[in-house]
């Protein structure tokens, strides 16, 4: 492993999900110094995970859109891009310095232009029981799949909603893994909201795929749909799985249950630096406020891909694309000549957006499963639970991050990832007020736990000395 061959670039790509690997693809192909920072053992993001190393051959076995990933991976390594994997950036500022921890050891490097490409999270899915050992996230389950070729074998149950919900049942079934019972928590309602956009979803790439997915799920697994409650529960392990649905109120034995219903942009890094966000009704998550090329508040740095907004891979792609070429028409104009036009990219963006706004509508998680009540754990961290927000805003917590002072709610390791939409919209709710209004925590750096080792191994210079020693 190494650290950063140079103390500034002219851009720095950080994260090599889709986004992150166009970006630095281009920019490197202009000819500008590209370092690409990616926290992963290897290239690919999510959506490409284990791209390069996958043990799953079979290409059918994770379908076609995954293996466009190998092309973005061949691309970026031809194209003369610095490329550190196992980097953790912990700080990013308004001067564009970056804190990576590579190996145990940490560096500041400088940029012209950042690039976050840091992609999205799994959105939090609160219920009773979701922290026993048993209860995974959907995409920890397919991590699992797409780098070792692990699936589940005993009695699993897949709650929620979304399209990769039905991607991963497809992808388990077409492994040899076996599936109890999907629970569909899409609102009724939500169908007939989503109407108004079915011309455009109708005639968009996701239209064929997701009905195709859901057909081939649907053979083979029980669905039960209009689920309303849901929890988990067991004795120090998951055994059973009860949900509401119809007026009827079931109770299955699970050995495991994945929760999913959606992703939201992964913020941290960009509110950590700074950058403007505002609250996505449609969405529900907040998005940071940025210009046609990805341009956010601060000068010098752009977000590219799902951190930008969800709005899928072919979408990510192109917002790589897009934010690297206007940092060459920044920095070197007479290069972007040589690029694609970015005409033809915002059309490209365009045509991999449509019907983004009907699975929005269609998916909108359901109030009672991202505001829970009583006892249901809220930050995983700290164990907060819900009953324990309402108490202390009652007695005078007004947002997040007065709720540090009453609960630690987002001091622990995942500093805010797992609960702060949570802690949001429960705190919100609560006081009458709108999510923009209530505010997300203040983050810092660093934004991922690193050690004090690594901390005191970054190298000093003469200033730093004469001001420890002056102190």
């Amino acid at each position: 492993m190494s650290t950063p061959k140079r103390e500034a670039y002219d851009v720095v790509v950080i994260g090599a999900g889709p986004a992150g690997l166009a970006a630095a693809a281009t920019a490197a192909e202009a000819g500008l110094s590209t370092l690409l920072l990616d926290e992963n053992a290897g290239p690919g993001g999510q959506v490409f995970r284990a791209i390069a190393s996958t043990p799953v051959t079979e290409r059918a076995q994770l379908g076609a859109d995954y293996w466009v990933g190998a092309d973005l991976v061949k691309a970026v390594r031809a194209s003369g891009a610095e490329i550190i994997q196992r980097a953790t950036v912990w700080s990013l500022d308004r001067h564009i310095e970056i804190g990576v921890s590579v190996g145990g050891v940490s560096a500041f490097v400088k940029a012209r232009r950042v690039i976050l490409a840091t992609g999205a999270l799994e959105r939090p899915f609160p219920i009773p029981g979701w922290t026993l050992p048993g209860v995974m996230t959907a995409g920890a389950a397919q991590t699992m799949l797409k780098s070792s070729a692990l699936v589940p074998d005993g009695r699993t149950v897949i709650a929620g909603q979304g399209p990769l919900l039905w991607l991963l049942a497809a992808q388990i079934l077409r492994l040899g893994g076996r599936i109890g019972r999907i629970l569909d928590t899409t609102e009724r309602r939500n169908y007939l909201a989503a109407l108004p956009h079915a011309f455009a979803f109708l005639t968009s790439p996701y239209f064929a795929k997701g009905l195709a997915l859901m057909r081939e799920v649907r053979a083979k697994v029980p669905v039960v749909s209009g689920v309303g409650e849901l929890s988990a529960a067991g004795d120090g392990q998951l055994a059973t799985v009860t949900y509401l649905a119809g007026g009827r109120r079931e109770t299955m034995q699970a050995d495991l249950l994945l929760l999913h219903q959606g992703v939201v942009p992964n913020v941290n890094l960009a509110m950590a630096a700074g950058v403007e966000h505002r609250w996505d009704e449609s969405q529900l998550c907040w998005s940071p406020v940025l210009d046609q090329n990805g341009n956010s508040s601060i000068d010098g740095i752009a977000i590219a891909g799902d951190g930008a907004g969800i709005g899928g891979a072919g979408a990510a792609v192109f917002r790589g694309y897009i934010a690297a070429r206007a940092a060459v028409e920044a920095l070197v104009p007479a290069s972007a000549a040589k690029l694609t036009p970015m005409a033809e990219l915002r059309t490209g963006l365009v045509h991999a957006e449509r019907g983004r706004a009907f699975l929005d509508t269609l998916f909108r998680p359901a109030p009672q499963f991202r505001i829970p009540s009583g006892d249901t754990v809220v930050c995983r961290c700290e164990e907060v639970t819900a009953k324990d927000i309402l108490e202390a805003v009652a007695i005078g917590a007004t947002g997040p991050n007065q709720l540090k002072a009453y609960r630690r709610t987002g001091m622990g390791p995942c500093q805010g990832r797992l609960c702060g939409l949570t802690v949001t919209e429960l705190m919100a709710e609560a006081r009458g007020k709108s999510p923009q209004e209530i505010g997300y925590y203040r983050l810092r750096a660093p934004v991922k736990p690193i050690t004090l080792a690594e901390l005191a191994a970054v190298a000093k210079t003469e200033d730093d000395v004469k001001a420890v020693v002056r102190g």
